[in-house]
């Protein structure tokens, strides 16, 4: 989402596919959560950061994004996944700035094919695939960028590149400030397209 928010803000036409339900959380929703969860049973501070997130976001459901239903630290617990820490894409997607697509079937060239039947053309496809990478085993005619752990075959600091437009980000093994390198090369080698 981070991203989708960069290139918004940088003039780009941007859509994003959301495959799974998400939280969605601001950074002090997440203070408070990490506080509270210290002191106070984790099924509490869950429904503390549902209901807030609630109240600032709205329902999202009609723009694409759907609320799991277990609790966001619940889920960071038991299936080490993170929420989304938003920082102004929701904004982006309720003014649809950034349009939520369904999940993708296939792609055929610079055509996406969505779950919905309906397909778009896109000059740039980013996959952000979150923390289980399985990109390798679906991602079929690019033995160039992956190896069998899905992570850059590539040594950094050139990892980020593939061929035919494909990039990653975050494969690297070099944390957060490594992905976050990463999105800014990416942003600048898309930008330098124009």
């Amino acid at each position: 989402m981070e991203i989708a928010f960069d290139l918004a803000n940088h003039g780009a036409q941007t859509s994003l596919v959301v495959r799974s339900p998400v939280h969605i959380l601001s950074r002090d929703m997440i203070y408070l959560g990490l506080i509270l969860v210290k002191y106070v049973r984790v099924n509490l501070v869950d429904s503390l950061m549902v209901m807030l997130s609630k109240l600032v976001y709205g329902d999202l459901s009609k723009y694409g994004i759907n609320r799991p239903k277990e609790g966001p630290f619940f889920m960071k617990a038991v299936y080490g996944k993170y929420p989304i820490i938003d920082i102004g894409t929701c904004k982006k997607i309720k003014s649809q700035e950034i349009q939520v697509l369904p999940s993708i079937c296939s792609i055929r060239g610079n055509e996406v094919v969505f779950e919905n039947g309906t397909t778009h053309p896109f000059d740039t496809i980013v996959f952000c695939t979150g923390f289980k990478r399985s990109t390798n085993v679906w991602l079929k005619g690019d033995d160039y960028l992956l190896n069998d752990d899905g992570i850059s075959k590539l040594s950094f600091p050139n990892h980020w590149k593939g061929k035919n437009g494909l990039y990653c980000v975050g494969l690297s093994r070099r944390g957060l400030y490594g992905a976050a390198s990463d999105a800014l090369n990416i942003a600048d080698d898309i930008n330098s397209l124009q």
